[in-house]
């Protein structure tokens, strides 16, 4: 049994991620900006999930919510950073404005979860972080 740590779980790949590795058997920590959709999208779920509320721009709450994780599971084995959000515009045609919300949840803060719950994970040379960046391309690590 292994202990994932999925951001942006409350739908879509997010979601069906957390179903995948509940129904394996897997403990899951399931993130989104709303704590309580997450719960109830996994009504039966019981105490294999922790569904904990992350906007993953702020490090204070990405530090709470591995904090919240190690806690209660005593490490990380797998992060999955699928929280993102998508611009839908041509290069030429989007402002800064609506770049950066972009340029923040798929780059930097991916790259911030990540350099937090690194250390989280159980021992040193271990663990597997699954980045998902829009438009849904994975990109695999292994370490």
């Amino acid at each position: 049994m292994s202990t994932w740590f999925i951001a942006g779980a409350s739908r879509g790949l997010g979601a069906e991620i957390t179903r995948t590795a509940l129904a394996r058997g897997h403990q899951v920590v399931a993130t989104a900006r709303d704590a309580a959709q997450v719960r109830a999208a996994f009504p039966g779920a019981g105490d294999a999930l922790l569904a904990v509320p992350l906007d993953v721009t702020s490090l204070a709450q990405v530090g709470a919510a591995v904090h919240a994780a190690t806690d209660r599971f005593g490490g990380i084995d797998v992060l999955v950073n699928n929280a993102g959000h998508e611009l839908l515009s041509a290069v030429e045609g989007a402002t800064e404005a609506e770049i950066r919300p972009a340029r923040d949840v798929s780059v930097l803060a991916m790259l911030a979860l990540t350099r937090v719950v690194r250390p989280a994970m159980r021992s040193p040379g271990s663990g597997t972080i699954v980045n998902l960046t829009p438009p849904g391309a994975p990109v695999f690590v292994r370490s």
